[in-house]
């Protein structure tokens, strides 16, 4: 006998719905150096047990700080949809000016023009009049931000060397040095400098209106602008705060030293670039995260420890920072379906 079903006119209980789990590749994205920067420690601890000392890790942040705040500052201008490459420049000139004006140097002798306090307030207005000077260039006058900030790099160089005669700067305020080298907490204050300014960049671009406009700008400059964002506004922002962060990286360095050499940053560009590649930040703009790139500067900074701790010439860091990129550029396209360009 088949039984029937009876409708009794009330509505049939739905199954519980069970939501979906849903990975999302960004959130994954930032971490994906972790395991290469787990293997470095790893072959570091086998190749010197001192490797992963608590000595030797904070030795290698405090390496890394100067040039980290470069990196830092390439992310936002790349995210934006720019490019700079007067950074290492700036890297070398703000400090260079601001030990010229307070400190005299072999060209002007005991002469100066500022007194030793004001090092630091000179530098980082060196750094924003550099942001300042590109951003009008590209922005106002719509020249190709690669040439503009190649030439600033060029011209920013010859600066340095004219200012200090080709010698090096070896008479050091103590608030310079202080930067470099000085402790607090058992950390060094450039470490606690570094990391507070990624915080800083990372929850802006993360959480803030700006940060959101920084993305949009970089992803459709157009449609961000029609949207309300003063894109022009955005962009020289932007520079200004890249050439200040770049000034802030070149005391460090500076008071590491304890000296300004003519040929401070040269060369930089090329691992500040590296580390934000294989960090994950696009070269096309709008996409790109300040933790990766921390990451990436990381790796980098391990790895020349590393080459140093087994014997190997330094020199092959270039063949590994280039080998590097190109993989990450590989990865990258394979990840994301999109194209670099």
């Amino acid at each position: 006998m088949t039984r029937t079903a009876i409708d009794t006119g009330a509505p049939t209980a739905a199954p519980p719905h069970r939501p979906r789990i849903q990975v999302r590749w960004g959130a994954f994205r930032d971490l994906l150096l972790v395991p290469p920067i787990l293997l470095a420690l790893v072959v570091g601890y086998f190749i010197n047990t001192n490797f992963v000392s608590t000595a030797n890790l904070t030795n290698v942040l405090s390496t890394m700080s100067g040039i980290s705040l470069l990196v830092l500052a390439e992310v936002l201008v790349l995210v934006v949809g720019r490019m700079d490459l007067s950074l290492e420049s700036t890297f070398g000139l703000a400090t260079g000016v601001a030990i010229w004006v307070t400190m005299g140097t072999t060209k002007v002798g005991a002469f100066t023009w500022a007194s030793p306090w004001m090092t630091i307030p000179v530098a980082l207005l060196v750094g924003a009049a550099v942001g300042v000077a590109n951003g009008l260039l590209i922005v106002r006058f719509g020249l190709n931000g690669f040439i503009v900030t190649l030439a600033m790099l060029i011209a920013l160089r010859g600066l340095l060397t004219f200012l200090t005669s080709g010698f090096t700067l070896t008479k050091i305020p103590e608030s310079v040095e202080w930067l470099g080298n000085a402790r607090v907490l058992g950390l060094p204050v450039n470490v606690i400098i570094a990391l507070a300014l990624f915080v800083i960049g990372y929850l802006a671009l993360n959480y803030t209106t700006a940060g959101r406009a920084l993305y949009a700008v970089g992803g459709n400059e157009a449609a961000a602008r029609a949207a309300g964002i003063r894109t022009d506004r955005v962009v020289i922002a932007v520079l200004v705060i890249a050439g200040v962060l770049a000034a802030i990286g070149g005391l460090i360095y500076s008071g590491q030293f304890a000296s300004v050499q003519v040929s401070q940053g040269d060369g930089m560009i090329f691992n500040v670039f590296a580390a934000c590649v294989i960090g994950g930040v696009s070269l096309n703009g709008g996409r790109g995260s300040v933790l990766g790139a921390f990451f990436g500067i990381l790796i980098l900074t391990l790895i020349q420890k590393l080459l140093s701790y087994g014997g190997v010439s330094a020199d092959s860091l270039k063949f590994i920072n280039g080998a590097l990129i190109l993989v990450a550029l590989v990865i990258t396209r394979i990840a994301s379906g999109r194209r670099q360009e």
